[in-house]
């Protein structure tokens, strides 16, 4: 009875302590204090960087899961990124997240939303490049475009890979590392020009949404190391640094940090937004 009479004398004596506490807690809780995905530290622009010397290829920096500080936002009315990266002959592999915020009409050949594009015709003559509206992801080869059927989902970050082998005649593209399935195509031979992030050029068309990680290899990536490159999420690192050609992290400004110093030259307001993570979930191994 003592024991049980000292508990009574406790909780009412510092009960509403404990309740104050807990009403504490759980508004803190609410707000996202306790989230420990927004105390994820992020790399500050240029944490990681490829290194290009006559002994060795490799990374340097903060190279280990990186998370972003910022993506670059683009306002779909005049802010693109004009790389000075130009493609060759020879098979290609693309990749960029994109928010899918952005993909808001039906329409592609009015409204182009175009991720990477090197395409200067005008008639999908002589370009590469990666575009969407909500229900497909349309890509562009260098003798015309394939459309394949997708469904994205509004205010979403996706990674999109595209595949070009010339060796074997196909174009394979690939959402969040899951192959969309191959196409025979005929490739042409092409005046090859220069990428543009945010911008499909010829008809002046821009990208309302954000972009990051823009990577280009002039290789064929196989699709192990397409989900591979995928599950290292938004701020992953390339995979293949022999074969890479030019890494757009987008985490800040417009750099080339393959180490081949291919710069973008931004026109327009591209924001550097820090607020992207809403719509992103971390890939799961």
């Amino acid at each position: 009875m003592r024991k049980l009479q000292s508990a009574m004398e406790y909780l009412m004596t510092y009960g509403w302590a404990i309740l104050a506490i807990a009403v504490v807690m759980v508004s803190l809780y609410s707000i996202g204090i306790f989230n420990l995905g927004s105390l994820t530290p992020t790399a500050t622009p240029g944490a990681c960087q490829v290194i290009r010397t006559a002994a060795q290829t490799s990374l340097a920096g903060q190279c280990t899961n990186i998370i972003p500080k910022y993506v670059g936002q683009f306002n779909g009315a005049s802010s693109y990124i004009k790389t000075s990266f130009v493609n060759k002959a020879g098979s290609w592999t693309i990749s960029a997240w994109a928010d899918a915020r952005q993909f808001q009409t039906a329409n592609l050949n009015s409204n182009h939303h175009n991720i990477l594009d090197s395409d200067l015709s005008g008639s999908y003559g002589n370009g590469f490049g990666i575009e969407g509206s909500p229900t497909v992801l349309r890509v562009i080869y260098n003798n015309g475009f394939l459309n394949y059927n997708y469904n994205f989902n509004t205010g979403t970050w996706y990674d999109i890979t595209v595949v070009y082998n010339t060796n074997n005649g196909t174009v394979t593209p690939y959402v969040n590392g899951i192959s969309l399935g191959g196409s025979s195509v005929t490739f042409g031979a092409s005046l090859y020009q220069q990428y543009y992030i945010g911008r499909d050029q010829p008809n002046a068309v821009y990208f309302n949404g954000s972009i990051a990680n823009v990577q280009i290899y002039n290789t064929t990536i196989d699709a192990a190391s397409i989900q591979t490159l995928y599950r290292k999420g938004i701020g992953g690192v390339p995979i293949d640094l022999a074969h890479l050609s030019a890494w757009w992290p987008l985490n800040g400004n417009a750099n080339d940090y393959s180490g081949n110093n291919y710069q973008g030259n931004v026109t327009g307001p591209v924001v550097w937004s820090a607020d992207w993570q809403p719509g992103y979930a971390a890939p799961t191994t």
